[in-house]
């Protein structure tokens, strides 16, 4: 791929595109497992070591591309889409894990999309409402309340409602940063990601630094250094670059199938990893949210269609 983003033609998956696939959703869904282990961390503290490890890491892989960032003059809109796509939503998911399981956050995460469809119906001219993208919607929404079960009705005093409301609000972030981010299209990939970010690490260091003030907390151990290493390269640096390969290879509807398999990978590292359970309400709501899913993308629905024209044939 070009420092332009040069996109294939074809569009397809081949095996190694699905082999990364794989890969890409093993590390988006780690992200949720790492944030547990970086709970005795501020969640801005959090937030600062993931994306200024990933900016260092990003900054070095531009320079050996031979690419540059944009100049500063035109860094507005990067500090908008770093704050909806980065600051905002990781601080309150590194939060919500501090009351609610990795894979209930990972569950209700898996609502982006479903937001995203929402935003994009209000704020844009050609993304309107079809009837699968609303009854993914009502889909989304009917998960949700599942997920959030009755402590949505008994007061405001539970933590892990709290936590969930978190998580739902990081979704709705990622919801309007999905459709701002559509104005970068046509500008380097790698630039871009690139300069969010720098421009993330540099929004959320003030609050690190004047509010959480890591210097004053014990030394963390190994476990949680490793875990801030592998939230900053395998989950954002590798997972920025296998999305890249795929999106030029297969194409943005394609690689949008991740969403289904992300809180899968998360549930399970939760369960082996911090022993996690899953009841059946969160099953029951991670099922209703695929089905929300697969209404917006359509493919399952068109797939099973002609399975039945083919049978009655």
């Amino acid at each position: 791929m070009t420092g332009q983003g040069k996109f294939s033609t074809s569009l397809s998956m081949g095996r190694t595109e699905w082999a990364l696939f794989l890969l890409l959703a093993l590390f988006w869904g780690a992200s949720f497992f790492f944030y547990k282990l970086l709970v005795t961390l501020g969640p801005f503290t959090v937030v600062l070591g993931r994306m200024g490890i990933a900016a260092v890491a990003m900054n070095i892989i531009l320079a050996v591309r031979g690419e540059r960032l944009p100049p500063w003059r035109q860094w507005g809109p990067f500090f908008v889409i770093a704050a909806l796509n980065n600051v905002v939503p990781f601080a309150l998911f590194a939060y919500s894990e501090r009351h609610i399981s990795s894979g209930l956050a990972s569950i209700i995460n898996a609502m982006t999309p479903i937001f995203t469809v929402l935003v994009a119906h209000v704020w844009t001219h050609n993304e309107k409402l079809a009837w699968n993208k609303a009854a993914g919607i009502g889909f989304g929404f009917a998960g949700v309340a599942l997920l959030l079960g009755p402590s949505a009705l008994a007061g405001i005093a539970s933590q892990d409602l709290w936590g969930e409301l978190a998580c739902l609000l990081a979704t709705i972030c990622y919801g309007f940063g999905g459709v701002y981010g559509r104005r970068f299209s046509g500008q380097s990939l790698f630039a871009v990601v690139t300069a969010q970010l720098t421009a993330a690490t540099v929004l959320v260091a003030p609050f690190a630094l004047l509010i959480e003030r890591p210097w004053g907390l014990p030394m963390p151990d190994f476990g949680v250094w490793g875990a801030l290493l592998g939230i900053a390269l395998a989950s954002t640096v590798a997972a920025y670059l296998i999305y890249f390969h795929i999106l030029a290879k297969a194409g943005a509807t394609n690689i949008s199938l991740v969403t289904f398999l992300v809180p899968v990978s998360a549930v399970i590292l939760g369960a082996v990893f911090l022993g996690e359970s899953v009841n059946a309400r969160a099953i029951g709501g991670m099922l209703i949210i695929g089905l929300g899913l697969a209404a917006i993308d359509g493919r399952p629905f068109q797939w099973l269609r002609r399975r039945i024209a083919a049978k009655t044939c």
